[in-house]
């Protein structure tokens, strides 16, 4: 009688892994143009609600060489520093480098995580006030659903206006059930607190499909039709704060209205009145 012999005699090789590495815990696909998703936190990440971190996936092999490089883009933190979990709301490239890649990920899927947290749309970058606006276009959505879900929020302002301004009515849905969520959730309301979360006032506009409110905000803050739906007296220097994430354009023309208004540009070295979040653009 002969022992048997192991069909493979030969060790295993070690699954490659991706350096600084996170496991993809959830996806939901908003529209053929936008998706969200989580990951994986590591245990020593620590940050301020409203800032981003690079994300990515590595490159297609070169040609010759066979290397890979990382594709790495700036992706604010949609989850509230208090999460276990860190979230993500991205747009779809078809062409894109990496949005080409990473708009197919499934659970179980690993992303590159680089965990050096940065960005300017931080309560510390703001003096003190009584009203807090989030003005938001497309994807700039993403550092407000961090914000909105942050205790300190609710706890430095009486009120806290949120606008989002996208082509599409589904284009407006990640903030819209994220909102509605986050005041009907059990567990908000005991973190938070309902009469905090009373405090959020949601501005939702499109520019392209009908809706019951139209047009860039840009626009409707110049004409007042903001205020006027809101019921607010208007923005002033004494009062009112506000945080910017959109496209170039968007962020220089929102600059021009908020300085307009008396508002002074601030960073975390020198905090004012406002702060736009350029990481994106240009």
């Amino acid at each position: 009688m002969t022992e048997q012999t192991p069909v493979n005699q030969t060790a295993a090789k070690p699954v490659p892994t991706l350096p600084d590495a996170q496991t993809v815990t959830s996806v939901k696909h908003w529209t053929d143009r936008l998706f969200s998703f989580r990951v994986t936190r590591p245990a020593s990440l620590r940050f301020r609600s409203g800032e981003f971190v690079m994300i990515g996936l590595m490159g297609d092999p070169h040609p010759e060489t066979g290397k890979q490089k990382p594709l790495l883009r700036a992706y604010s933190i949609a989850s509230p520093a208090w999460d276990e979990e860190l979230e993500f709301y991205s747009i779809k490239v078809q062409d894109g480098p990496l949005t080409s890649k990473l708009q197919h990920i499934q659970p179980g899927d690993e992303i590159i995580l680089r965990p050096k947290p940065v960005g300017t749309l931080v309560h510390d970058a703001l003096l003190p006030g009584k009203r807090i606006w989030f003005f938001a276009t497309g994807t700039g959505f993403a550092p407000f659903a961090s914000l909105l879900r942050e205790p300190e929020t609710y706890e430095n302002y009486d009120e806290v206006v949120i606008t989002h301004t996208c082509r599409d009515v589904a284009e407006l849905e990640y903030g819209r059930q994220l909102i509605e969520e986050l005041q009907s959730d059990e567990l908000m309301q005991e973190l938070i607190g309902a009469e905090n979360l009373n405090k959020i006032r949601y501005y939702p506009t499109t520019t392209r499909e009908q809706s019951p409110k139209m047009g860039r905000i840009t626009t409707l803050l110049q004409d007042g039709t903001v205020f006027a739906d809101l019921g607010i007296d208007g923005i002033n220097a004494e009062t009112d704060r506000a945080m910017v994430c959109g496209s170039l354009d968007f962020n220089k023309d929102i600059l021009a209205i908020l300085e307009g208004f008396g508002l002074e540009e601030g960073a975390n070295s020198d905090p004012k009145h406002f702060v736009i979040e350029k990481a994106f653009v240009g």
